[in-house]
């Protein structure tokens, strides 16, 4: 199998040959550990690719990255970088008053000046399952525009202001994946962080009444057009679990670890692809290579049993050894 059958069969509970790999870094490894990601790649080559729009498109926001400072997103909010390599955040949202709300409108110019002749030629060349760059994100776009305190503050208020930003966004969100199920891509690739440590961020009725209808509009969209709708959310998210199962993701990734793993599997395995993950804030920064394996072989253990339903992924931050992302990829073969 390449790397796009495989997770066609993953995704479809039809008994890949292995599980499909795929490697997330985040900026600061290509920055300053290019030779230890080539080394990896080069020895576990993922099964799945991201998308660009043209050659280099990464280039401008990697660049944003790779020194302390700020840098302003296409949006209007001034994000803050205080470590190169490490993604920033925002310090200065641009609604963080309701006072530039009559005049704001979001970059509409992003989605319909977007050339897809590059992107397309890329996913008809490869054999690996192509994934479309982030796209819908509607409760972090609300929190980069408003900022996270007034965010909150506004879901309590239930505010015209609100609903009216709300409506703008998701409006931006849905000529967005569509754009996307335009293209050559296989799957969508959308994400929100819901979850703190323990509990889901805001009260799960509210997260039912006020964002899972925008979900299931998008997935709907997804499905129409013949893709896959891939979803990623840090934290605790079991509240929803089942939610963002019923709405139509068919790949879900979050932090396993955060959870009970073993709970998940049994209320939701074979409903949905697990899609990773390795626990990044314990095992991989401070655990050795037996802690890693001992990881592994527990999301083994309950998710993979050969029919599909798994996707073996790991994210490499900056105080990820080389030799603990190396031994999540072996794990998996053994």
């Amino acid at each position: 199998m390449n790397g796009r059958e495989r997770v066609k069969a993953a995704l479809n509970f039809s008994a890949p040959d292995r599980a499909p790999r795929d490697i997330w870094v985040l900026p600061y490894v290509p920055l300053y550990r290019k030779d230890e990601y080539d080394v990896l790649v080069q020895k576990y080559p993922s099964d799945i690719g991201a998308s660009q729009l043209n050659p280099g498109a990464n280039n401008e926001s990697l660049a944003s990255m790779s020194e302390a400072g700020h840098y302003t997103d296409e949006w209007g909010s001034v994000w803050s970088v205080g470590e190169a390599g490490v993604i920033g955040e925002v310090k200065q949202p641009v609604l963080s008053d309701w006072s530039g709300l009559k005049q704001f409108q979001p970059p509409w110019s992003m989605l319909r000046g977007r050339d897809l002749s590059h992107l397309n030629k890329s996913c008809e060349n490869s054999t690996q399952f192509m994934l479309s760059p982030v796209s819908a994100r509607p409760f972090e776009r609300l929190q980069f525009l408003r900022g996270a305190e007034n965010l909150y503050l506004d879901l309590a208020e239930d505010s015209r202001e609100f609903h009216k930003l709300l409506e703008m966004v998701h409006e931006f969100y849905v000529e967005d994946v569509k754009s996307w199920c335009a293209s050559n891509v296989d799957g969508v690739f959308m994400m929100d962080d819901w979850g703190a440590n323990q509990s889901l961020l805001i009260n799960p009725e509210v997260w039912r009444e006020v964002f899972k209808p925008l979900y299931k509009e998008y997935c709907d969209i997804i499905h129409s057009n013949g893709k896959y709708a891939f979803f990623h959310s840090d934290g605790n998210i079991e509240a929803i679990y089942g939610d963002l199962i019923d709405i139509g993701f068919d790949a879900i990734n979050s932090q396993l670890f955060r959870m009970n793993i073993e709970r998940l599997a049994e209320l939701y395995k074979g409903k949905v692809t697990f899609w990773g993950e390795i626990d990044r804030q314990q095992v991989l920064p401070f655990g050795n290579p037996q802690d890693v394996r001992a990881a592994v072989r527990r999301v083994r253990a309950a998710l993979d049993d050969g029919t599909g339903g798994v996707i073996a992924q790991c994210e490499w931050g900056k105080d990820n050894s080389l030799e603990n992302i190396e031994t999540v990829f072996k794990a998996w073969m053994e």
